[in-house]
């Protein structure tokens, strides 16, 4: 004890010789911050895109949301958007955001790098008035809607990345009989390490179960795609710019997925430019 006594005065001497406060030797010797289990995020967007699909009518969002991740690898969190395709399509309903409530347990069970992830995620939809409209896919009701996911990250060097299954426990936003649904998707990332800017490429496939295949009537399948840009200005700041389309199909001027007939019917899975600015906490 003694001999360990004697070696801290004489290092406290030596940084007094050298110029050095006790304030910076401790500092040195701290231990790194705790970092918070809780984060929160904020993002403005032109366009909220969910699946190649506009969900605010072409029109710009607001979205946000927090997470609390435990070292176990379990979390829970919460992520919303203001929409506008439920009000617009059927009058008689207001339902101005979407929430989205989510836990599961993500683990690098594989190996530093690769985390798999799985989870549940409720869709939700609040609102005032009977859910039933009629669109050119058929009659839905209320879009109130679960689906288990699993995903497998990676990285490799300076590309990340991961694979994703959605299944559908529940019908589809709405969509009668299509429980079952899935939504396999390969999202990647490349940091080119110049100036804070990565690369940002995406592709999935909705497959819509039970659907009744009418004349006239386009099918509700379809693929996606994206490729994008993003900036990091550090702080938890970041600019993300990118092309965003899918292949649904139309009829005619008929869309699988389409906007309110009183606004045109535009087609809501065309290809388009979006922006976003994200900050998080």
């Amino acid at each position: 004890m003694k001999a360990l006594q004697k070696t801290a005065i004489s290092a406290a001497a030596v940084a007094l010789l050298t110029g050095l406060t006790s304030v910076v030797a401790f500092a040195e010797e701290a231990a790194a911050p705790e970092v918070s289990p809780v984060t929160a995020n904020v993002t403005v967007v032109n366009d909220y895109r969910y699946r190649g699909v506009s969900q605010s009518n072409m029109k710009p969002a607001i979205q946000g949301g927090f997470d609390y991740a435990h070292e176990s690898g379990l979390y829970i969190g919460n992520w919303n958007s203001s929409i506008s395709w439920n009000g617009d399509q059927n009058p008689g309903v207001t339902s101005p955001i979407e929430m989205d409530f989510y836990g599961g347990f993500k683990k690098e069970l594989i190996g530093e790098g690769f985390a798999s992830d799985i989870g549940v995620l409720q869709y939700a939809y609040p609102s005032r008035g009977a859910y039933s409209y009629q669109t050119s896919a058929g009659t839905q009701v209320n879009p109130n809607t679960t689906e288990l996911y699993g995903a497998q990250n990676f990285t490799f060097g300076a590309l990340t990345g991961f694979a994703k299954l959605s299944y559908s426990v529940t019908p589809l936003f709405g969509n009668p009989h299509s429980s079952g649904s899935y939504y396999p998707d390969l999202t990647m990332n490349y940091d080119t390490g110049v100036w804070g800017l990565a690369l940002n490429a995406h592709v999935g496939y909705q497959k819509v179960a039970g659907q009744k295949i009418v004349a006239g009537t386009p099918s509700l399948n379809y693929t996606d795609w994206k490729l994008g840009l993003t900036k990091d200005f550090g702080g938890g700041l970041s600019l993300a710019a990118a092309y965003v389309g899918t292949n649904s199909s139309h009829i005619g001027s008929t869309y699988a997925y389409s906007g309110p007939a009183n606004q045109g019917s535009k087609n809501l899975a065309g290809s388009t430019g979006i922006v976003s600015l994200t900050k998080t906490f």
